[in-house]
């Protein structure tokens, strides 16, 4: 459960939406480099003082979020996987305060997967590219032609540098996982040919990948130092297993909600869909979680 990048879980005090998620604004001022001693030029004889440019625009920081945003969310979820996923209402409860406390409500949640918005709507724009023009041109359009004809496995491994590419942050890393991740379920999904891929089954394919980056976000941000897993594997495979499931089915709900056929998207709605996707699945993830609980 998590990604490899799991860390003590997020502060409640740290920003809802991370600055490193936003764009800055800012640009750097132009203008003339003083002297080294420190003094001011004279202007040039006959020519007016040049005007000092304005001061370039200091990026806008982040919202701080309650300190106890976290606690609801964490408590739930310790007492459903302390119990080995027998109480279903701790999970409901989890997910349900985890959107709407811990991360803002379904639009901020859907803002906080920011690389992994961007690597599904990468992957969605690839596996269209393949279906039209064919898996040879696509693969050679990002210099992977050697790709070709390789098994689904082999061809996703070798995307994986160009949808996520590695980086720094805990974002990045839960793309990055969530992508190797759904290599992993691909033949379990039926999807073996990538030459033959249909509508439903790219569909399919963001539907995992989405299920596993939104997993993983809310486990990081829950924090896993903080939830305790059963020390039965049994149990603790149980969890992750329910929880998964609850999961993926918000996320389906979202899809298919949109009523869209996946292969006419262009590029640019590919994005819109996918971040549309991710919020409408937070919206359901939270209504789920409190049928589950009775609330």
């Amino acid at each position: 459960m998590g990604t490899s990048n799991a860390y003590g879980g997020a502060g409640g005090g740290t920003p809802l939406i991370p600055s490193w998620l936003q764009d800055d604004g800012g640009g750097a001022g132009g203008g003339a480099t003083p002297p080294s001693d420190g003094s001011t030029p004279a202007p040039a004889t006959g020519t007016p003082p040049a005007v000092p440019p304005a001061p370039a625009p200091r990026p806008v920081i982040p919202a701080a979020g309650a300190s106890d945003r976290f606690t609801g969310a964490r408590a739930s979820f310790s007492r459903f996987a302390s119990s080995g996923g027998s109480d279903r209402r701790g999970l409901g409860r989890a997910v349900s305060r985890y959107v709407s406390t811990s991360a803002g409500g379904s639009r901020r949640a859907a803002q906080r997967m920011g690389s992994s918005r961007g690597a599904g709507a990468g992957l969605v724009r690839f596996l269209n590219d393949a279906s039209v023009n064919g898996v040879r041109e696509a693969l050679r359009a990002l210099n992977l032609e050697s790709l070709a004809g390789r098994p689904i496995e082999e061809v996703f491994a070798g995307l994986a540098d160009y949808i996520c590419p590695e980086g720094g942050s805990i974002d990045e890393g839960i793309a990055r996982d969530a992508f190797v991740e759904t290599i992993a379920d691909l033949a379990g999904a039926g999807m073996t040919d990538i030459d033959a891929l249909t509508p439903a089954q790219i569909q399919t394919v963001l539907e995992l990948y989405a299920t596993h980056a939104i997993e993983a976000r809310l486990c990081n941000d829950i924090g896993t130092k903080v939830v305790t897993l059963p020390a039965d594997p049994r149990a603790a495979a149980r969890v992750e297993a329910q929880l998964r499931d609850f999961i993926q089915r918000g996320v389906s709900d979202a899809i298919n909600a949109a009523g869209v056929n996946i292969q006419a998207l262009s590029p640019d709605a590919v994005t819109e869909f996918v971040t549309t996707v991710y919020q409408s699945a937070f919206e359901i993830l939270q209504t789920m979680g409190d049928a589950e609980a009775g609330e």
